[in-house]
């Protein structure tokens, strides 16, 4: 029997910064991190206990690594079959949507950062085990350009060969999905498999990506009861990913197709009605904000007759409601378009 379907704020729906914290939103789950590694690693998948992972706070994390929004720290116990000590390890996953080839030496700095917070416990503990804690360290990226910057060192290091042994060398699990083989990425049986095969196809056009929903969602319905909860997550970002990648033509047509494709029907109608909220209210802010553009404007012909068309456009592109009230006080008093323009 399906549980009722939960219900939705247009907050669940409507993300800042979508590619970011959609990813982060998912790997929240311990259980989307076990798809993760499935993919990219999966000889470790047997020995990592996701049932008992739990979410890093970052609290001894210096607010460097903190206030990074796209980072998540998972501990995890490892399984070992010759000891009886149980091993726990962090899981490091870094988002990327831009190419950064500084990202060897990133990952190192957050690494360094973990393990100094541990080294701080010690200090603090009298008699702790003084043993540091294996990391894990994974990028997810999905860019669209290509990944060709090495993850090592050497690679921002002007080092002659016979210095190479002296810098420090880590492995890095990496997954650039626009360009991984689909079959790779649901191979697995995943609901994550899946939904990365739907978000290579975010900016094609709408038949190749309506092809991958139907597939993705068709595959989703035929989970077995142990992955039923990881079905609702996926169909959420695909509703998100709709909202936020495709234009208002095409929403209605997508999103009706996830809903058919659907098992649970009334899950997505639940999700499909939040998002026309969120569509509702969304409509209404850009009419207030025209709105505010056209009084703006209207004012500035009034005091000033000729308006530049450098600053018209300038304040058409503003979307920020704070900052247009702000703007239309500066036009009230202004004495000239400089006061404006400055």
């Amino acid at each position: 029997m399906s549980k009722a379907p939960k219900s939705l704020e247009p907050s669940d729906i409507l993300i800042e910064h979508f590619p970011d914290r959609s990813i982060r939103r998912l790997f929240q789950d311990p259980e989307y991190v076990r798809g993760l590694v499935e993919i990219i690693a999966p000889d470790l998948v047997g020995f990592l206990d996701f049932s008992r992972g739990t979410q890093q706070n970052r609290s001894f994390i210096s607010d460097a690594l903190r206030e990074r929004e796209s980072d998540v720290l998972l501990r995890v116990p490892f399984q070992r079959t010759t000891e009886n000590e149980e091993l726990l390890i962090y899981i490091l996953i870094e988002h990327q949507s831009t190419v950064d080839p500084t990202m060897g030496f990133r990952m190192l700095s957050y690494m360094m950062e973990i393990w100094q917070g541990q080294w701080r416990e010690w200090q603090s503990e009298a008699g702790s085990r003084r043993r540091l804690d294996p990391i894990l360290p994974i990028i997810f990226y999905t860019g669209d350009r290509r990944w060709t910057s090495p993850l090592s060192l050497t690679a921002i290091m002007e080092v002659p060969e016979i210095l190479e042994r002296f810098v420090p060398t880590f492995d890095t699990l990496f997954l650039e999905v626009k360009t991984a083989d689909r079959e790779t990425l649901t191979k697995p049986g995943h609901p994550l498999g899946w939904l990365l095969s739907v978000l290579q196809k975010e900016r094609s056009g709408k038949s190749a990506l309506s092809e991958a929903l139907a597939s993705a969602v068709s595959a989703l319905s035929r989970l077995d009861e142990a992955q039923v909860s990881q079905v609702r997550p996926a169909l959420l970002y695909f509703i998100q990913l709709i909202l936020h990648r495709r234009s208002a033509e095409e929403r209605e047509e997508l999103i009706e197709l996830v809903k058919r494709h659907s098992q649970d029907e009334s899950e997505v109608v639940i999700m499909a009605q939040t998002a026309a909220e969120f569509l509702i209210e969304q409509g209404k802010a850009e009419g207030i904000i025209e709105g505010k553009q056209a009084a703006i404007l209207q004012l500035l012909r009034i005091r000033f007759q000729n308006v530049p068309e450098t600053l018209s456009d300038r304040i058409t592109s503003i979307q920020n409601l704070s900052h247009l009230d702000t703007l239309l006080e500066r036009v009230m008093t202004a004495q000239s378009l400089e006061d404006i323009q400055g």
